[in-house]
């Protein structure tokens, strides 16, 4: 396996380092200070110790034998496939970095920034001439090693090939791609998390929950569905016809809501039309029921483990 460069050795560093070790490449993990590389080499121990008990890593030391720490950034981009670049959340800071890199990296590899929210073509502005297309946002969850979602999400300039190679080193370390498209601020991760801390920080100003009983709702309830099932499939089981069928019954009452908060975003027949077709390819009327059943069996199982941990906890 080509080797993968992580520049920045931060939590998010060390957990991409973790991530691609562990399916087999050969990581350099660069940083300018040498004490956050010292304090990565500990944090990749301890992570991977704590993976190991798990049975989420079979050999730990053979995982660390795989990363090495360098300053050297020419040396640390030397032949990789990738560099997954997690320096600070500043334009200025990325694109020198990746300006750097670009000099000594070979010409396919791909600079894929861990930014949460700052938009690849923002990034990519100003750099040399070509740069563009191969540089890209690859948005973790967090901690990669146990939350597998990565956002790809290109500028216009981003090559295809850049993002299907970032697609293909992601997808054989054991993350699973969704592909972001036009650059929206915060991608797909934190617009949905937003969304839901938005309204929550409301319930609380408004005095009608508390933090834990709104975090509690979460965690008994949207959480443990959203487990197994997205929003978009949650709704879609809980009402027999399906999204359509939600569609026509809750639509008015959640404009209604969104209009309370100042948002006026209906749900129109032409999108819930995109929706109800996207649903119906994926699960056909006539398995509903066998679905619905799937979802209550997955539910039940994993019940003793939720209470277990919340006995715990």
């Amino acid at each position: 396996m080509e080797p993968v460069a992580v520049a920045g050795a931060g939590s998010i560093g060390v957990a991409f380092a973790i991530v691609f070790a562990r399916a087999g490449h050969a990581v350099r993990v660069w940083d300018p200070y040498p004490a956050a590389l010292e304090r990565a080499h500990d944090e990749l121990s301890d992570r991977l110790d704590q993976l190991s008990v798990h049975g989420l890593v079979e050999n730990p030391n053979a995982v660390s034998a795989r990363v090495t720490f360098a300053r050297d950034l020419a040396e640390a981009v030397a032949g990789v496939a990738l560099m997954q670049e997690c320096a600070p959340e500043r334009v200025d800071v990325k694109q020198d970095l990746i300006r750097r890199a670009a000099q000594s990296a070979p010409g396919q590899a791909v600079f894929a920034s861990s930014s949460s929210a700052i938009r690849p073509s923002l990034i990519a502005a100003d750099l040399p001439e070509g740069l563009g297309e191969r540089i890209l946002v690859g948005h973790p969850g967090n901690p990669p090693y146990l939350v597998p979602v990565i956002e790809l999400v290109p500028s216009s300039a981003t090559a295809t090939s850049a993002v299907e190679r970032a697609r293909a080193v992601y997808t054989a370390a054991g993350l699973r791609p969704i592909t972001v498209s036009h650059e929206p601020e915060g991608f797909v991760f934190n617009r949905l998390q937003g969304a839901v801390l938005r309204e929550a920080y409301c319930l609380v100003r408004d005095g009608v929950a508390t933090v834990d009983e709104i975090d509690e709702v979460v965690r008994s309830g949207l959480g443990r569905r959203w487990s197994l099932i997205g929003p978009f499939e949650t709704v879609d089981l809980n009402t027999r016809g399906g999204l359509e069928s939600h569609a026509e019954k809750m639509g008015p009452a959640y404009a209604r809501m969104g209009a309370e908060r100042g948002q006026n975003d209906p749900w129109t027949p032409d999108l819930v039309s995109t929706a109800v077709r996207q649903r119906r390819t994926l699960l056909p009327l006539d398995r509903w029921e066998e679905r619905v059943r799937w979802r209550d069996e997955q539910l039940m199982r994993l019940t003793p483990l939720w209470e277990d941990i919340r006995a715990t906890s």
